[in-house]
């Protein structure tokens, strides 16, 4: 699997939310609208990506956030992102600097290996200094599509 593959530009958000919760409760939000998450699967999604933020931040630092979870109420594996040119306060990154952006991954359970791999390539394509500086500065979801494709 590949992040480029996996991400359209419905899928990426410009995020006015500087709260951590907000901005994750946004793509949530995002995900479920794109159909790729059974409607009646919004709450157990939710109180996944919670849960999984209480056992540790997704916040690997250098402004990224990658929240991600494996479940049965997925009907196609799925990223999102928001982008948050402020950033996030408070997100609780490991280098404790606001989080710019945020990657969700959603995967079905037993989509194991797959979900690693995926987990790699993005952190992989996000550490680019040149290619996170120029999705901050995308004015919206077409420009950051055009540019995550382009790259």
């Amino acid at each position: 699997m590949n992040f480029k593959d996996m991400i359209n530009e419905q899928g990426i958000c410009i995020l006015e939310e500087s709260d951590k919760k907000q901005a994750l409760l946004k793509l949530i939000e995002c995900a479920v609208n794109q159909g790729a998450v059974h409607q009646e699967k919004t709450r157990e999604l939710t109180e996944r990506i919670f849960h999984r933020e209480g056992l540790m931040s997704t916040g690997i630092g250098i402004g990224i956030a990658i929240p991600h979870v494996r479940y049965e109420g997925v009907k196609k594996p799925l990223i999102v992102m928001g982008i948050q040119p402020r950033g996030v306060p408070g997100y609780a990154a490991i280098d404790d600097q606001p989080v710019q952006l945020v990657v969700m991954i959603i995967m079905g359970k037993n989509q194991h290996r797959e979900y690693i791999d995926l987990l790699s390539h993005v952190v992989r394509f996000l550490k680019s200094d040149e290619i996170k500086n120029k999705l901050l500065q995308a004015q919206n979801a077409k420009d950051a599509y055009n540019l995550i494709k382009g790259a």
